[in-house]
């Protein structure tokens, strides 16, 4: 009996991270572990970039994802811990595979149906590129993207990109990764 409930669970474990390694994230702008270009780096804070968002398609989304949700960090900001949240997309629906390149202009224009942007660490909504400080190791980007199982996130007014993050990981059922590096020289 414990031999067979052993097996049933690792077969669940099993077929469970299948469909996890299912959903992708990917980039045409922007390829795992390599740096990201200029076209995507900040405009500002000594960055002279064009800021504008990576092109992001996915697939193997888990079945009964009703939206998705995206959020984009540097863990590795000088900021006592928190790191530095890049861009938070939520409400995306779930019938979306893609945010297209410029998708993360500050008003939302580029962005499906009903998805909604929370202010990131820049101040306000929208994509914010990559702009480490000088001569800081190269940062990690790391593009998260949530399968939720809700169609909406209720998210007040003028919610953080934390309180965004506590709600998106609350109701994620997948999620996909892909991490970019970005440094600047002194």
């Amino acid at each position: 009996m414990i031999r067979s409930t052993l097996l049933f669970a690792a077969g669940l474990a099993l077929a469970g991270s299948a469909s996890a390694d299912a959903f992708k994230l990917s980039s045409a702008d922007i390829k795992a572990g390599a740096p990201i270009a200029d076209e995507q780096v900040f405009t500002g804070f000594g960055c002279s970039g064009k800021n504008i968002s990576p092109a992001l398609s996915w697939s193997g989304a888990p079945k009964g994802a009703k939206s998705f949700a995206l959020l984009v960090h540097d863990p590795d900001a000088p900021t006592g811990g928190a790191g530095w949240w890049h861009w938070v997309v939520t409400n995306i629906p779930a019938d979306a595979t893609e945010l297209p390149k410029g998708a993360g202009k500050g008003d939302g224009s580029g962005l499906p149906r009903g998805a909604a942007q929370i202010n990131t660490d820049f101040g306000g909504p929208g994509w914010g590129g990559p702009c480490p400080p000088a001569g800081d190791k190269p940062h990690r980007y790391n593009f998260t993207l949530h399968a939720l199982k809700v169609d909406k996130l209720d998210l007040p007014a003028g919610a953080t990109a934390s309180l965004a993050g506590f709600m998106v990981n609350a109701n994620s059922i997948g999620r996909a990764t892909l991490t970019g590096k970005y440094g600047r020289k002194k």
